[in-house]
């Protein structure tokens, strides 16, 4: 793991997109198609601004999230909303996204065909994750019903958690499929997300998910 420090959210914005642009590209060089993994919520959001301007061929790029709530697309909590609304315009629109949602289904009778479709496109050629206070990343919270299959080093490569405090299931990665991406990038802001990074490293992934996935990762930290 290694921390690059910005003085300003902007400026983080602007080198991590052209990090993930340059990740993207030289992935392209040598296959025939690409996958990019990203975290949804408020943080990327600016660095999908930069990213979908990016000078690739984005028609061989496969776009997925890192995890999702079970709602329709639609709705103001999906994770695929924001990534079509952010990410999967003016370049990047050419992509092609995979859904972790499947309508008038639950997630257990979903679950086969959604990892049919993720499968191909592993391992992850680069992966955008965020973090709590809390230490989680993508849906990996401590103490969640389902943690302990998604850090399973044979888990497969999509897990159902269900959060007691959240009115919904949630589609995530597993550890092992977000560990294994060729290029990591965990984006935190703030005092307090640094705080408990440095924390995490001190823990089991039981207690602190995140520490599952830091290998070889760079993390990017801004006030």
């Amino acid at each position: 793991m290694k921390i690059i420090e910005y003085p300003d959210r902007d400026m983080l914005a602007i080198d991590v997109a052209n990090q993930m642009a340059g990740d993207l590209s030289t992935h392209l060089l040598n296959h025939e198609t690409a996958s990019i993994a990203v975290a949804g919520g408020t943080t990327p959001a600016p660095i999908f601004d930069d990213l979908c301007a990016a000078d690739l061929d984005w028609s061989r790029v496969r776009v997925m999230a890192t995890d999702e709530r079970w709602v329709d697309s639609n709705s103001e909590r999906s994770n695929a909303r924001m990534i079509g609304e952010r990410l999967m315009v003016d370049r990047a629109a050419s992509a092609q996204f995979l859904p972790f949602h499947v309508q008038n289904k639950e997630p257990e009778d979903a679950l086969g065909d959604l990892e049919s479709a993720v499968s191909p496109e592993l391992p992850i050629s680069v992966l955008l994750l965020g973090m709590g206070a809390d230490m989680h990343t993508a849906s990996l919270f401590p103490g969640v019903q389902g943690l302990k299959m998604a850090l399973d080093p044979s888990a497969p490569a999509l897990v159902i958690l269900r959060p007691a405090s959240q009115p919904e299931a949630r589609i995530s990665l597993s550890a092992r499929v977000l560990d294994a991406a060729v290029s990591k990038h965990l984006v935190i802001f703030g005092k307090e997300k640094r705080t408990a990074l440095e924390r995490a490293l001190l823990l089991p992934p039981e207690e602190a998910p995140v520490q599952a996935v830091l290998s070889e990762t760079t993390v990017h930290w801004s006030p």
